[in-house]
C-alpha cells in the first residue's frame, strides 16, 4: 500500500508542475488597441479585420467603441498683405479614433496586429492591469 501512496504523490506533484507551467507560459491579460486616422473608410476597414481575425482565434472582444471625433479648425486671411477686405479661409482636420479591447495572451495579440495596415491609421497598443 505504501507503493500506491508514492504514486499518487509522485503524480500529483507533476500535475501542479505542468498547471505552474502552463499559467506562466500564457496569462490572459487585458489589452487595448487604439487605431486613430484622418480617413474614415481605412480606419473602419482595418477595425474590421482586426475584429474578425481576433473572432478566427476565439478571443473576447469588445469594440471597436468610436471615441468622439477631434475636429482642429485654423481661420487665416486670405490677404498675404493685410490690406483689402477681409476674407478668410477655413481649414479642418477630423482625427476619427476607435478603441477595442481583447482578452488574450500577449503573443496572440502580436499575431493579430501583424495584418497589413492601411496608409495613415495610427496604432497603439496597451495591456491593461486587471
Amino acid at each position: 500500500s505504501s507503493d500506491l501512496t508514492d504514486k499518487k504523490i509522485t503524480n500529483m506533484s507533476l500535475v501542479s508542475k505542468e498547471k505552474q507551467a502552463s499559467s506562466v507560459a500564457q496569462p490572459v491579460r487585458r489589452i487595448r488597441i487604439t487605431l486613430s486616422s484622418r480617413n474614415v473608410a481605412s480606419l473602419e476597414k482595418v477595425c474590421a479585420d482586426l475584429v474578425r481575425n481576433a473572432k478566427d482565434r476565439k478571443l473576447k472582444v469588445k469594440g471597436p467603441v468610436r471615441m468622439p471625433t477631434k475636429i482642429l479648425r485654423l481661420t487665416v486671411r486670405k490677404s498675404p498683405c493685410g490690406e483689402g477686405t477681409n476674407t478668410w479661409d477655413r481649414f479642418e482636420m477630423r482625427i476619427h479614433k476607435r478603441v477595442i479591447d481583447l482578452k488574450s495572451p500577449s503573443e496572440i495579440v502580436k499575431q493579430i496586429t501583424s495584418i497589413g495596415l492601411e496608409p495613415g491609421v495610427e496604432v497603439e497598443v496597451s495591456i491593461l492591469e486587471d
